[in-house]
């Protein structure tokens, strides 16, 4: 069982429960670890548990009926994903990649469930995460339609800081330009090209093992 402080530290939404709701949620979640090229799940599995991620980075994604690879979002650390899955009670509608060496908090669905129909403090998070995934994905489909590589690269990087999603997030993330390019669907030469372009622009600035932000709302203008 994750210890009290661990919990705090991992689940931001947790500041929102009561004691009572705190331990519940705590109880009902543990932490497990997945290598790098490793899949959480496929799409078509049963995954019974909500997810947060501890630490590493995922992809989210499925293949197309013509077999495109189709990236529907990046998962960093501090992100918690799959409410609607344990909600419907469904299959999952995604395949789930580690990109990196990646810890993950997984709650049970009755301790989901649990929350779900106890903590006013839960819900009032649920609504506003599903609120924000619903933009994200309402984006994903204008920009994956309309915007050229540096523009949909722009879009993916600025979602992986996005405040609501990732509240405890820094400026910085470390990410290599080949997993950008998975989380963009572009490959690596086209994201290194987008990224020195955003980077002349002022935009982010990159770093040796990574990317800092440097202007967020202006990667979401581009």
């Amino acid at each position: 069982m994750i210890a009290a402080e661990q919990f705090r530290r991992i689940a931001f939404w947790s500041i929102e429960l009561t004691e009572p709701e705190f331990e519940r949620a705590r109880r009902g979640t543990i932490e497990r670890a997945f290598r790098q090229g490793s899949y959480i799940c496929h799409r078509g599995d049963r995954l019974d548990t909500w997810i947060g991620v501890v630490e590493g980075l995922l992809k989210l994604g499925t293949i197309s009926e013509t077999g495109k690879d189709v990236t529907l979002a990046g998962l960093r650390a501090g992100g918690w994903f799959g409410e609607g899955s344990v909600l419907k009670d469904e299959p999952r509608q995604y395949d789930l990649a580690v990109l990196r060496d990646t810890r993950l908090a997984m709650m049970n669905r009755a301790t989901f469930l649990w929350l779900f129909e106890n903590s006013v403090g839960f819900n009032r998070f649920l609504v506003r995460q599903l609120n924000e995934r619903l933009g994200q994905f309402i984006a994903l489909v204008e920009y994956d339609r309309t915007l050229n590589a540096t523009a949909r690269l722009a879009r993916s990087i600025a979602w992986l800081f996005n405040p609501v999603l990732y509240p405890q997030g820094d400026n910085y993330l470390e990410i290599s330009q080949e997993e950008i390019g998975l989380l963009s669907g572009i490959s690596r030469p086209a994201a290194n090209e987008a990224l020195k372009a955003l980077e002349a622009r002022g935009l982010i600035k990159l770093e040796r093992m990574g990317i800092a932000i440097q202007d967020l709302s202006g990667l979401l203008r581009q």
